[in-house]
């Protein structure tokens, strides 16, 4: 295997990451939606959306965004600056940049979205529930 064709598996690496991490941060704001129609996929998304907005509330940065800055040195690509959401989704939305209040929003219109969601769930089970006379669901 040749030196460029070792850079063109970690361009390519870094591209399948960077679709996984978009993929992530999608799941974590709205993937309560999902939940709706597989309510077991609420396992898996509780612990994404809880990590989502922990990371924008916490002001850090995803340990995704620096292993692809890493796969993309290594593939021969500069790296960038700046978190993943800055640098992917924010600077085309918002070209001066995320700010420490954005950053927080963001965070809580993940809490606010999927707190709506579940609430609604957790309704609709407990009218449920009373109205079988207190006989739970399979």
């Amino acid at each position: 295997m040749t030196i460029g064709s070792s850079g063109l598996i970690y361009r390519f690496l870094a591209d399948v990451l960077l679709v996984f991490h978009l993929s992530f941060a999608i799941f974590a704001g709205i993937g309560a939606l999902l939940v709706l129609r597989w309510p077991r996929l609420r396992w898996v998304h509780v612990p994404v959306a809880a990590w989502g907005a922990l990371i924008m509330f916490g002001g850090w940065i995803c340990p995704l965004t620096p292993l692809e800055k890493y796969l993309r040195r290594l593939g021969g690509q500069a790296g960038y600056e700046g978190g993943f959401l800055e640098h992917y989704i924010i600077s085309v939305l918002y070209p001066a940049g995320l700010t420490r209040g954005l950053q927080i929003g963001i965070g809580l219109f993940v809490v606010a979205v999927n707190g709506f969601v579940y609430g609604r769930m957790i309704a609709r089970r407990r009218r449920a529930f009373h109205a079988d006379g207190g006989v739970p669901r399979g």
